[in-house]
This record gives structure tokens, sequence and C-alpha cells, in this order.
């Protein structure tokens, strides 16, 4: 066999065993990140905060939707869920049967882009240069009110534009929320403004961690940001890193806990003052189904320990 086809069949078989692994086994191979983040006022209890993003639910997607039942077994003492809950018109019954008894906690969300608007078959080479294209008008619509109803009727706080407070073991906390900055819904002149009197800690939620939404929550006081969106970069390089983030914020921020203050997207991160607020990232724990993989990124939720400051 002449060399030049040996390595083409070479090539080709690494690039087949990639692609395997990509699409069976990372993209179901569920993580739980641990972070511990000093926000709290001094003398506050610790507390344990779930962040979930991301899922892009299906139905038949009954691994996943048993991993995040599972979740409960935590015992968190708030839930954040920073939205693209569902992937299919279908899907909104097995969401809430997964959060199942989560939704008895203590709860805030948002939406994203795909809990309006099912996914679509793009280039994913589209990727690389520019954030995903917003939905167009024959994008299939999703059954969001029903999400929004169920997770309402149990509890949850919708921080669609809005801003919200909830009193978690003694501590109050008040949340600012907006609707997707990717698809441009994001009011911020709804939520805008610093703490109320009496909070312990002022929080912002968004889907998709836009700089204009970081920079106005951080402007306003908050001092822990939470966000989803990203998918960590879903298809990474090994021992790099992610290539893109579908939003402006910068790759080393694709994931985890950053420091975030107003104007940090073009300053280094040693240029942080002390007061900078915390910004985690969730990768999330699903993908369009229109994209089914992961690379060097595996799916996750996330456990924040908020601590008092010092």
């Amino acid at each position: 066999m002449h060399p030049a086809t040996t390595t083409t069949i070479g090539l080709g078989a690494a690039g087949l065993g990639v692609l395997g692994w990509a699409s069976l086994i990372e993209r179901n191979a569920f993580t739980l990140r641990r972070f511990t983040v000093p926000v709290l006022p001094a003398g506050a209890p610790s507390l344990r905060v779930l962040h979930l993003s991301d899922l892009h639910l299906l139905p038949r997607q009954r691994r996943k939707a048993s991993w995040v039942r599972a979740l409960a077994d935590l015992d968190p003492d708030l839930v954040v869920n920073t939205g693209d809950n569902i992937a299919g018109v279908d899907a909104v019954p097995a969401a809430l049967d997964a959060f199942g008894p989560l939704l008895a906690k203590p709860g805030v969300f948002v939406l994203g882009s795909n809990d309006y608007f099912g996914p679509q078959l793009k280039n994913p080479f589209g990727y690389l240069g520019r954030p995903s294209p917003k939905p167009v008008s024959t994008s299939r619509r999703l059954p969001t009110e029903e999400l929004v109803r169920g997770l309402r009727a149990q509890g949850w706080r919708d921080l669609t534009n809005r801003r919200d407070r909830l009193t978690v073991r003694g501590v109050e906390l008040e949340f600012l929320g907006v609707d997707d900055p990717h698809l441009g819904r994001d009011r911020l002149d709804r939520v805008r403004g610093p703490a109320s009197d009496g909070a312990a800690l002022l929080v912002g939620v968004t889907h998709a961690p836009y700089q204009r939404v970081l920079d106005a929550y951080a402007a306003d006081g908050a001092r822990l940001l939470i966000a989803g969106h990203t998918h960590g970069g879903q298809v990474c390089v090994p021992g790099y890193g992610a290539l893109v983030t579908n939003c402006d914020l910068d790759t080393s921020r694709v994931k985890g806990v950053s420091r975030w203050w107003p104007g940090a997207g073009s300053a280094p991160s040693s240029a942080a003052p002390e007061d900078a607020a915390w910004l985690e990232v969730s990768a999330g724990l699903g993908t369009a189904p229109t994209a089914p993989v992961r690379l060097a990124c595996r799916p996750e939720a996330t456990l924040l320990t908020l601590v008092p400051r010092g």
C-alpha cells in the first residue's frame, strides 16, 4: 500500500475515533464542578448554590435527566437556572421532571434562545468568526410559556428583565436578571440600580455573558455574576482550551470562576480591583441536537459555596 494511502487511512480512523469519543462518550460524561466564592458579609452563614444551564433536553435523553434529578442529593440552599432548558416542542414535561425535587428548593431562572426557538442546522465553522446568528422568522417556536408556567408554579422566581429578592438561610439576596442578550432581548433599563437596603448580596443573572450586561451588573454593585450559554467552547483543543465563546466574552473566561469589573473585557486580569465581582460561567449540560458533540469540555453543573469575604 502506498505510504500516502496509509497516512490517509490512519488520519481517517483517528478522526472517526475522536468523533466517536466526542459524540458518544464525553457528551454524556456529566460532572459536577465545585467552587468557593467569598461574596457574603462577615458573620453570614455559607450558602450552597447549584447552577444549572444549557440542558437542551429532549424527552429521550433519560440519562441526562436522571443525572440532573440526582443533584437534589446535594441539598443546595438555592438553585440558579440560566436557560436553554429544552430542545423540542415536547420537552417541557421531561425538563420539569428532571428538575424534580430541586423545584422544592428556592430558585431563580432566566431564559435562553433555545427556550424560545428550536435548533437549526448551521455551518459549524461559522462560530469561529462570530457568534451564532439569531433565529429567523421561520425558526420553530418552542413552548416557552408552558416552561415558564411550570417553573413559576413550583415557586422558582422568573428574572426575565426583572429584579427580585429571596431570603435564604436568613441571608437577604437580591437578583438582577435579563432576557437572553444573545437575542438582544435584554432590557437593562428595567433592572439597573444598586442593591436595596438590607440586601446582603446583589447577584446578576444572565443566560449569555455579553460584556454590556456584565459591565452594567458590576457597575451597580453586583458581586456575583452567573451565566451559561458558552458551552465552555464545546469543542476545545486538548491542552489549549476553547476557541470560541459564542458571544463577546474572552475565551479565558469561557467557563469556571474569574473576576469581572466594568471594562474588564479590555483589561488584563491582573488589573482587577479589590472589589471586582466574581463571575461564574457554566459550560452547561447539553448540546444542540444539531451538534451533539463535546471535546475536551465535559458537560457540567456547578455547586458554588458562598462564604463571607475575607
